[in-house]
């Protein structure tokens, strides 16, 4: 498996072969369309991140010392970027979350480009992200 560091220059790599940033809203999308959908028994309040504009659904699971993240949302967009999240840190180790730079959502220049609430959004969803990884390191 590759590392977090490994995933998000993949990223920032793949964004770079973008010159306009219409082409980079398409695979934010079409990254949202490729989204391993959470189970509705997930799409709860409780799994619902506070702060966002949109419904933004996020379920954690360890499993194998790794974590798991699966995520939905109601608004295209939004669904790639929670996409963009899930790529990065899901399947890594609870440290490995928690410890992690974030560094590459700016310089693919992803927050620049979001509105204020869109970018509150971000935010709210890295640090959901990380509380659960945080919650399962305690475990072990």
């Amino acid at each position: 498996m590759a590392s977090i560091q490994d995933i998000q220059q993949d990223i920032i790599d793949e964004f770079d072969m973008f010159e306009e940033w219409m082409g980079k809203y398409e695979h934010i999308i079409d990254l949202g369309k490729s989204l391993p959908l959470i189970e509705e028994q997930f799409k709860t309040k409780d799994n619902l991140i506070k702060g966002c504009q949109s419904r933004v659904w996020l379920h954690a699971q360890h499993k194998d010392g790794k974590v798991i993240y699966t995520a939905d949302s109601d608004a295209i967009m939004t669904k790639g970027i929670i996409a963009l999240l899930v790529r990065a840190f899901s399947e890594q180790k609870a440290q490995d979350i928690v410890e992690a730079d974030t560094d590459f959502i700016n310089q693919i220049g992803l927050k620049e480009q979001l509105s204020p609430t869109r970018a509150n959004g971000l935010v709210s969803m890295v640090k959901q992200m990380k509380l659960y990884a945080l919650a399962f390191q305690s475990q072990n």
